[in-house]
């Protein structure tokens, strides 16, 4: 179905000027299209919640062992063992487990003072300045520090990991990413960590990883090979840095331009919590989500073949009118309830009560510091990717707001 050449409706997850604000077109989708196929680059999107729902749930028809990035998918890329977010049962029940025990959000809780100590050194030095970055100073460093903390990787090296990371997302404007699954899944860069660790071992995920047993999906106790250590610190050095980085970004340009509501949260600070969920809902940092179609399956009356690539749209479920009211209104009192921004079913995102704990500190922090900003948008600069959404940089002049 070649919707733009008969409505003008357009869809395209590589086009600056769509995800620059793709909200409009995510209410046409739904409205006009709620299956849309994009010729140009042969996948099928979904936009409305209960078909996001659907498609992240049905597991079976609608597979994560491909990859949940588009261009992995497209590339019939061979997923190498221990991608754990790239895998479904028995395979993803094995090796989930193995990282899960670490993102509980017991043990999340109880790194708060540690995640609070990282804000508190990024900030205490800009105080007094006028001007101070959201990505740069706080988005791009505080959640690299977490993550390296809980990977053991030293602080000295954590930029450099942090900067692999980044440099891997990176699309030029316009284009898909070029060898996708080279960038994202490759763990040679932290061979050296890891064998260095092996000989140190610490209290850490890359020790549990060197040293943990367990049952493999073929029964056998084992412990894992070195090149699935390598996998998976890349994915969770990966997902645990960019992710966080860009929803601090959306926490500074939201509440920007909403000075009033900023202002209750200085006010109350109970209301963060809630505040940092509308957030999620609002401008979900990771906007979609690809699954791989493994068997012929009708959706809106439409045939949707099997070996199809499909994009679920969580950001455009978020603001689905038949789910959440008024919803391309901010409102940090909102009863938000249910959001597809982390996911849903067996892939929710096992990082999720660590972001929701980096951006809630991060905010009280900032809003301890600076309760008035208004964003400079003369230095904002957009980060160019096709699997997350925000910025590179976002500068805000501070003691200053907007009524």
């Amino acid at each position: 179905m070649r919707i733009d050449s008969v409505t003008g409706l357009y869809y395209d997850p590589y086009r600056p000027d769509i995800n620059a604000d793709p909200y409009p077109v995510y209410r046409r989708l739904r409205d006009e299209a709620p299956l849309y196929y994009n010729e140009p680059h042969d996948f099928y999107a979904v936009s409305r919640f209960e078909d996001v729902e659907r498609c992240l749930v049905d597991r079976e028809t609608f597979s994560s062992a491909k990859s949940s990035v588009l261009e992995i998918i497209r590339s019939d890329f061979e997923m190498p063992p221990g991608v754990f977010i790239f895998e479904d049962p028995p395979l993803h029940t094995v090796h989930r487990g193995l990282v899960s025990r670490v993102f509980t959000p017991r043990k999340m809780a109880a790194i708060e003072p540690q995640v609070r100590a990282y804000c508190a050194r990024i900030l205490d030095p800009l105080v007094g300045n006028a001007t101070f970055d959201f990505v740069r100073d706080l988005g791009a460093q505080m959640p690299m520090r977490v993550i390296g903390m809980l990977l053991g990787i030293p602080e000295t090296e954590q930029e450099k990991v942090r900067d692999f990371v980044d440099e891997g997302l990176r699309t030029e404007e316009g284009k898909p990413m070029d060898d996708a699954s080279g960038q994202l899944l490759s763990g040679d860069f932290y061979a050296d960590y890891v064998e260095w660790r092996s000989k140190n071992p610490s209290d850490d995920l890359m020790t549990e990883l060197l040293t943990i047993e367990f049952e493999d999906e073929k029964g056998v106790t084992r412990r894992l090979t070195r090149e699935e250590i390598l996998t998976y610190i890349n994915i969770v050095s990966g997902a645990g840095n960019e992710t966080t980085t860009r929803l601090i970004g959306w926490t500074g340009k939201t509440l920007g331009e909403h000075p009033g509501q900023r202002r209750q949260l200085v006010e109350d600070p109970s209301l963060i919590p809630n505040a940092i969920e509308e957030i999620l809902r609002f401008e979900p940092p990771a906007p979609h989500a690809a699954r791989y179609v493994t068997r012929d399956v009708e959706l809106h009356r439409q045939k949707v073949p099997a070996g199809s690539a499909l994009l679920c749209l969580m950001g455009s479920a978020n603001r689905d009118e038949r789910r959440h009211p008024d919803p391309d209104t901010f409102d940090i009192r909102r009863a938000v309830g249910q959001h597809l921004t982390f996911g849903y079913g067996i892939h929710f995102c096992l990082g999720a009560a660590l972001a929701r704990l980096e951006g809630r500190v991060a905010l009280e922090e900032v809003l301890k510091r600076f309760p008035e900003w208004e964003v400079d948008w003369s230095g904002a600069v957009w980060a160019n990717t096709s699997t997350v959404r925000g910025w590179d940089s976002l500068p805000v002049l501070v003691g200053t707001g907007t009524a």
